[in-house]
């Protein structure tokens, strides 16, 4: 784990560079005080200087307007080029780097150019002064260049951290939308349910109240009815308000995200009865699609019904999008005891499909949302022999589901 330390609101590492550079800058002017022009005024010149680059990367242009003003002083009073006068360099090097806007290094540029001349006309030596300002315009030029290379990475980085942050938060809110979406097909679709359950329960319980006296026995097994209906009808609410309060959305599978397939009339309950028709609808569309139930079926909720109903959709659909028409698809519901399993498998040998597929839901993220919501796992990934799979396993409720005995 990395810990970002920060002092005066700016990171500890930069505050701990720059004091050092202040640092240097200002052993230079030490360094010179027995033997440079300006004595002990020089010294002073040079450590203000070491100062103001201590606020170098917050304030780049105002360090460069205080360093340059300062070395002007030096300028005027006759002194040459000094040793400490590398603070100019690095605030021109700042300036570039650090500015809002390359304007400001432009400018500090075209003033260190004309310092450039004023030092070469003050240097003393052998060597002629245009001599001497070349050379010093060819380092003043290679820092400029040096920093406008650093920045234009800088900047190009920023953008990059910006672009991917962007990307992210859509991601967040489209996976946010999607979950809600989801949510909201799971809250119509069991609502169904629920009123199915509280149907029969009026149905039982008028029944019961007619055959009260004529057949006790009858009105009892109507009874029990009610009482079993109600309790499956409590346990899918208790399923949904858990969902609808979790706050974070699950992760995605990996792999490629269908869409949902066939859309549904909005008041219909699909059941496992009508897996037929639904591979039957696949198969026209391109699949050739294989189905196969193993094991002794067990009742179920009709919720439960409806999570394997769509499971099987999602994964045909998957297939047509991602396989392609002509692709096998082998659907297998399994009864093991205390869960189904539902495996769908494609071997990715198919065309692209010639006809728009079936429209739905979306994808891998529902399919994981609606198995969550009966405590079942799902995974989805690609096959070694090529293909995809998807396999869900939704275990089966602990209390027997109980048939409808409607009393004459």
């Amino acid at each position: 784990m990395t810990v970002n330390r920060t002092i005066f609101g700016r990171p500890l590492r930069g505050v701990a560079f720059d004091v050092l550079v202040s640092a240097a800058v200002v052993l230079l002017a030490l360094a010179g005080l027995a033997n440079q022009p300006g004595g002990w005024k020089a010294t002073l010149v040079g450590a203000a200087m070491a100062v103001a680059l201590l606020f170098r990367r917050a304030h780049p242009s105002a360090v460069a307007l205080v360093v340059a003003a300062l070395a002007l002083v030096q300028v005027v009073a006759g002194w040459g080029p000094l040793a400490f006068d590398v603070a100019v360099l690095i605030a021109l090097y700042s300036v570039v780097k650090y500015a809002d806007r390359l304007r400001d290094g432009i400018l500090a540029g075209i003033g260190a150019a004309v310092g450039v001349v004023l030092a070469g006309l003050q240097t003393q030596g052998v060597i002629a002064w245009w001599a001497t300002a070349i050379y010093y315009g060819l380092v003043t030029g290679a820092v400029w260049l040096v920093a406008l290379n650093v920045r234009t990475r800088r900047l190009y980085v920023l953008s990059l951290e910006e672009r991917a942050a962007t990307l992210e938060r859509e991601r967040e809110a489209e996976a946010r939308a999607a979950v809600a979406g989801e949510r909201t097909r799971i809250a119509r679709e069991l609502h169904d349910v629920v009123a199915h359950s509280m149907a029969v329960m009026i149905v039982q319980a008028d029944g019961a109240r007619f055959m009260l006296d004529r057949d006790p026995e009858m009105a009892r097994q109507a009874v029990k009815v009610v009482a079993d209906t109600g309790r499956q009808a409590l346990e899918e609410m208790r399923r949904l308000v858990g969902v609808l309060r979790e706050p974070t959305a699950p992760a995605a599978a990996g792999g490629p995200d269908g869409a949902g397939a066939g859309a549904d009339p909005a008041h219909r309950r699909l059941a496992l009865a009508e897996l037929p028709t639904l591979l039957d609808r696949f198969r026209a569309a391109g699949l050739r699609a294989r189905h196969a139930v193993t094991g002794e079926p067990a009742p179920m909720p009709p919720g439960l019904e409806l999570t394997v109903y769509r499971v099987v959709q999602e994964g045909l659909t998957n297939a047509l999008k991602h396989a392609g028409v002509g692709a096998d698809v082998e659907v297998t519901v399994a009864h093991a005891g205390d869960a189904v399993v539902v495996r769908v498998v494609d071997d990715g040998r198919g065309r692209p499909p010639v006809g728009p597929a079936p429209s739905g839901g979306h994808g891998l993220l529902g399919m994981r949302e609606r198995v969550g919501v009966y405590d079942g796992s799902l995974t989805a990934g690609p096959r070694r022999g090529g293909g995809w799979q998807v396999e869900a396993r939704l275990p089966l409720p602990s209390t027997p589901v109980t048939t409808e005995v409607t009393a004459a």
